[in-house]
């Protein structure tokens, strides 16, 4: 009975998303930070970093149309696992820029259905209680924050190249957890001959831009937030601090999810989240003092956060049974696929021509038009359709 409730459902899924985002909490500070100590380019780390959110547009969908399609969602989670964490191994055999860029992108083939696919599990897992989503996703935040302050105080003293290690490792655990994943039944698919039409409904489509707008706007904070303040003159141990804070506030919006989603309406949670966004990244346009910064790592409990648990909650709310795995992989593929591959290649190019402060300043504008977007566009649809 013990080892029943060890491998409840719930308990593997709490389990992924802490190996998950604990590799996550590797990579995001960190990688760019590795390439940028190989000499690459800020245009070359850009293009890193779109190489592989690009796939995120493409594969989502393709893995996530199968697995509705073809009932295979355990298979092809597990199947992606195992062979995203075979092609890491690659990394550790070269540091040539057109090579890494070669594996990047095979590596982002099997590693960009997997978020989607797990959120999918967990909405039908959770069943009548989605509203405490934001609860079980919390252990991925928790994993995040011990491993980025972790990890900063740790490459004060080793190279920055013990990151490739630590994700091999993280990513090994989270392939052999996946094998105890559990099996779902769902309901049977949509009878509409093109489920993917469905992404077409304007409402859908409004959301979809605005959540694109709203991750092209991330691109400068995922991309060179680290590059940026470790120019300001600060060590890994802060650049690990600053990261920690941030989950550590989104972590308390995610505990309290259901409350939140119980009192306010998603589309003013959502609209929220844009307009706290704008303000961070104008915060950041002028920051320079380290309490500032810090503070400004708060404002992640919105923009994150609750624009997260919103997102998801609001495309699995507007795509019906049958079709969660896709409505979920295209959410994914518009926000963290095209939106961070678009916010990668403008940070890039902004970042050699007009500096990180330019950067933030353009990435506030965005953030605040996808909010108008959001607000009046998503209205007069409603409108609209009564």
């Amino acid at each position: 009975m013990e080892h029943k409730q060890i491998f409840s459902p719930q308990n593997v899924i709490r389990t992924q998303y802490f190996l998950h985002f604990g590799v996550m909490g590797v990579f995001l500070p960190y990688f760019n930070l590795y390439c940028f100590h190989l000499h690459f380019s800020g245009f070359q780390i850009g293009v890193l970093s779109a190489a592989k959110t690009v796939t995120m547009i493409i594969f989502p969908l393709m893995w996530g149309a199968l697995a509705d399609r073809f009932h295979a969602r355990r298979s092809i989670y597990i199947l992606c696992n195992i062979t995203s964490t075979a092609v890491w191994v690659l990394f550790l055999c070269t540091s040539d820029f057109v090579m890494m860029l070669g594996i990047t992108i095979l590596y982002g083939v099997f590693y960009a259905p997997i978020i989607s696919l797990l959120e999918a599990f967990t909405m039908d897992v959770l069943g009548e209680e989605k509203k405490s989503y934001g609860r079980v996703r919390a252990w991925g935040s928790i994993s995040f924050i011990l491993v980025v302050f972790s990890i900063g105080r740790l490459m004060d003293i080793y190279p920055v190249s013990i990151i490739l290690l630590l994700i091999l490792g993280g990513s090994a655990l989270q392939a052999i957890g996946a094998l105890r994943m559990p099996e779902v039944s769902v309901s049977k698919p949509f009878s509409q001959r093109s489920p993917i039409r469905l992404l077409l409904k304007p409402q859908i489509l409004i959301f979809l831009l605005c959540g694109f707008l709203m991750l092209v706007s991330h691109g400068a904070y995922y991309g060179f937030f680290s590059i940026h303040l470790e120019n300001l003159g600060y060590d890994k141990t802060f650049i690990g601090l600053a990261w920690a804070l941030a989950s550590i506030a989104e972590i308390l919006v995610m505990i309290k999810s259901d409350t939140i989603f119980k009192r306010f309406d998603l589309e003013d949670v959502l609209i929220f989240s844009f307009g706290v966004a704008s303000l961070r990244w104008l915060i950041l346009f002028s920051a320079r003092s380290w309490h500032v910064l810090l503070l400004s790592q708060l404002l992640h409990a919105v923009t994150y956060g609750s624009f997260h648990v919103a997102s998801i909650l609001y495309i699995d709310r507007m795509m019906p049974s049958g079709t969660k795995a896709l409505g979920q992989a295209a959410n994914n593929a518009m926000t963290y696929g095209m939106g961070l591959m678009a916010g990668f290649l403008l940070s890039g190019y902004l970042y050699e021509k007009a500096g990180m402060f330019t950067l933030f300043a353009v990435s506030g504008l965005i953030a605040m038009a996808a909010g108008l977007i959001f607000k009046y566009l998503n209205f007069a649809c409603k409108e609209g359709s009564t």
